[in-house]
């Protein structure tokens, strides 16, 4: 049974993955390109700068990949297989779920587990470390920007599952809703402390030491030796849309999961009852037959 569930999981996070590669294909990538140009022009202004004061200029390497394999075959290859692997630890999720849940049916369990993957594993993480389009992020901070958002991911599914049990345990004394209340408030306040704790991006040792105190690392606008701007700093209104288009292609991704998988485990999981209904829909337009033709 658990390997059924788990195969219809990959089916179900692979046609996800699919419909969230073409919502951001559509949608996302024209600010991917527009970040691109601003990377672009802003290493030209740079190298500009590198030169008229003698520094070595840093010529870069050609891609390895164009921008039109990856827009295409990398992002869908690798959105399609996010997916699928999303959707096997759906399905362990929802296995472990199974029987511990009261009466909750398999398709309102389904939709439950997916929010619950969408917060814990995306939404939340992504308060504290929201997603960048390229030009944003140094290369001497990567490592540590992975390892921090690793950590925060981590943190808000343990976190998650013991509110949970938490909310299980305070049921029989407070009652459903204020068992749910008050998990969900003790979820906020340590995940909320989590992310106190933890440094912001702009404050990794690297990025203090060459650009100093800051909140992010979205470039500030380029100035010369003498304070003036010769380039500007990254477009807010991009940044904005960036980051509003992932949530949104994440929270389609999570939503088909569910939609997709709901049906399938029902009808894995309850076939007895689905054979049920179709005799007795059958039985029923029997017994009406002779009372049309009468």
């Amino acid at each position: 049974m658990e390997k059924r569930l788990v195969l219809r999981g990959v089916i179900a996070g692979a046609v996800a993955g699919l419909l969230a590669f073409v919502f951001a294909r559509i949608f996302a990538e024209p600010q991917i390109r527009t970040a691109i140009d601003y990377e672009s022009g802003r290493d030209a202004a740079q190298g500009a700068l590198d030169k008229a004061a003698g520094l070595p200029m840093d010529m870069g390497g050609p891609d390895i990949f164009s921008r039109t394999v990856q827009a295409n075959i990398g992002i869908g290859v690798g959105m399609i297989l996010f997916g699928a692997a999303m959707g096997a630890l759906f399905a362990v999720a929802y296995a472990i779920c199974l029987g511990r849940t009261g009466r909750l049916r398999p398709r309102p369990l389904a939709m439950l587990v997916a929010l619950g993957g969408f917060l814990g594993i995306y939404f939340v993480p992504f308060i504290k470390y929201p997603a960048n389009p390229p030009s944003i992020g140094h290369p001497d901070t990567i490592r540590d920007r992975g390892n921090l958002y690793l950590a925060m991911v981590a943190c808000s599914v343990l976190f998650l599952v013991l509110a949970v049990v938490l909310g299980k345990r305070l049921q029989a004394r407070f009652g459903n809703w204020n068992a749910t209340l008050l998990a969900a408030g003790a979820y906020v306040v340590v995940i909320g402390t989590i992310m106190a704790v933890l440094p912001s991006l702009g404050e990794l040792a690297d990025n203090v030491q060459e650009f100093g105190h800051h909140a992010t690392e979205t470039p500030l606008p380029l100035t010369d030796p003498q304070g003036a701007i010769v380039y500007p700093g990254f477009p807010a209104d991009t940044l904005f849309d960036f980051r509003f288009l992932s949530v949104a292609a994440q929270l389609l991704l999570w939503a088909t999961l569910g939609l997709v998988f709901g049906p399938m485990a029902e009808r894995l999981l309850d076939p007895e009852a689905r054979k049920a209904a179709s005799g007795a829909g059958a039985g029923a337009g029997a017994g009406t037959a002779p009372v049309v033709a009468a």
